[in-house]
């Protein structure tokens, strides 16, 4: 597939990255020379310098014969303005763009081929704020990730001394379960090596462990593995940001929230803004600023400014000085490996977060999800199941039956989407529904027509076989 990407920044270049990798043609254009000669530097690509919402550069790109258009500048304005000329001058089949501006986001017609011509709008901020959130509900989680439509839950977690699981093989996790609970242990790495789980394998502490459930199940789960955390009252957001406003405003009605932000006049915006969030205006490297504010009674300090920096001090300082958890957002992948587990308990790279959403949508095949883990060095895929016995090589036939490669883990089905099942229910007796069926599959599980298969690769590389694995037959056609 012939891709252009504008934009060469942390979106653009970890797309540029997740795409050259799958044997795509891929053309970055950027007006940022330096940018370019590092990508150049690193992946077999190729560069145009120059502005991308200028269609003569878009012709120097290749735009003619795209296959695909990713504008992900820092720019609403170029993006959008490069998928018109996309549509109108060089019929791109595909246009994707990255936006920021609620304004754009809140109104389709703006994005219809009649206007702006955006097949896909990706808004980073915004994915970054849901996986935030999901990370304040599991405190004790390395990360949260959602399939099928948030039925199932997927979280790393650091396995304890102590946990019931440890030291003891997997298998033993069905005795402390109830009955009518199921998991699948769908990768472990111990270090930064993978070991492949069966029902013998030994948990050991310090394992990093991810774990697959039905999402009405998968607290149980976690106490194998895991000593549970005390629920998240008390936050503490450094960063007035288009990112840290986002997150204030999603969470200032469930939580006491504070809000640090260093220039007085995108606090006062904020303060407008925010109903219940208490803003303060100042530096959250500023000890005696978080003294005063009392973060060792805070149960999360989250810092989201543009600055990695700032974010490590800040973070650092908040665990100093008594802050139970601290979550950064890392930009530099270097910086990211290196603080986490220190005084950083969870490092956030917004570019691989993100990125998980756009390659869901990229990718040739029935590909409902994506997520990128371990700082994108493996991922975790969602896929629909097309076909029969005689056009597909996995419908009909039982786990153990398909030549999954090395490395590749079936954590969970889910069929049945539209089916509507009753999961719990609340405090009034109300009954909590949710769709689909859960089937936490064995060896011999069969594979039915449209279920919904959530596989764990250890390795991108692993990826494209397992996509081969679900293309459907010419005669389904």
């Amino acid at each position: 597939m012939k891709v252009v990407i504008l934009g060469a920044g942390q979106v653009g270049a970890s797309v540029a990255e997740g795409l050259v990798s799958e044997q795509n043609d891929i053309t970055v254009v950027d007006s940022n020379a330096g940018r370019l000669a590092q990508l150049q530097d690193r992946h077999d690509l190729r560069t145009v310098l120059g502005n991308a919402a200028t269609p003569s550069v878009l012709r120097d790109a290749g735009a003619e014969d795209a296959d695909m258009l990713i504008a992900v500048t820092q720019s609403d304005q170029t993006n959008l303005v490069a998928c018109k000329l996309a549509h109108t001058m060089f019929n791109v089949p595909t246009r994707i763009a990255r936006l920021r501006s609620r304004d754009f986001l809140e109104d389709a017609k703006l994005l219809s081929p009649d206007n702006f011509s955006v097949d896909y709008a990706l808004c980073p901020e915004q994915v970054i704020t849901d996986y935030i959130r999901r990370l304040i509900e599991f405190p004790e989680a390395l990360q949260v990730l959602g399939f099928a439509n948030g039925r199932v839950t997927m979280v790393a977690v650091r396995a304890f001394e102590g946990g019931m699981l440890v030291g003891h093989p997997i298998k033993n996790m069905r005795l402390h379960l109830p009955s009518d609970t199921d998991a699948r242990i769908a990768a472990i790495f111990r270090g930064d090596q993978p070991v492949a789980p069966d029902g013998n394998t030994i948990v050991e502490a310090g394992d990093e462990v991810f774990i697959l459930a039905a999402a009405e199940h998968i607290r149980p789960v976690l106490g194998q593995l895991r000593r549970m955390m005390k629920p998240v009252e008390r936050i503490m957001v450094a960063g007035g940001g288009n990112i840290g406003l986002r997150v204030a405003r999603a969470l200032e009605k469930r939580y006491q929230v504070k809000l640090i932000e260093q220039r007085r006049e995108r606090a006062e915006q904020i303060s407008n803004e925010l109903r219940n969030a208490l803003v303060l205006l100042g530096d959250a490297t500023d000890e005696e600023l978080l003294g005063q504010e009392n973060i060792g009674e805070m149960d999360l300090f989250l810092a989201v400014t543009n600055d990695d920096e700032d974010n490590i001090m800040s973070g650092s300082l908040a665990k100093r000085l008594g802050c139970q958890r601290v979550v950064a957002l890392i930009n530099r992948r270097a910086y990211a490996e290196m603080i986490e587990g220190g005084p950083i308990d969870i490092g956030i790279s917004p570019a691989q977060v993100s990125i998980g959403t756009l390659l869901a949508y990229v990718r040739q095949g029935d590909v409902a999800q994506v997520h990128s883990l371990r700082r994108g060095a493996a991922e975790a895929l969602e896929l629909v199941a097309h076909g029969d016995a005689k056009t597909s090589k996995i419908v009909g036939r039982r786990i153990d039956q398909v030549e999954w490669p090395e490395g590749v883990t079936i954590g969970a089905l889910v069929r049945n989407l539209d089916k509507t099942v009753v999961v719990g229910q609340s405090d009034d007796w109300t009954a909590i529904t949710s769709n689909g069926d859960v089937v936490i599959p064995h060896h011999d599980t069969v594979i039915e027509q449209d279920d919904h298969v959530i596989v764990f690769c250890t390795s991108k590389k692993l990826v494209k076989k397992v996509e081969k694995l679900f293309q459907v037959g010419f005669h389904f056609f």
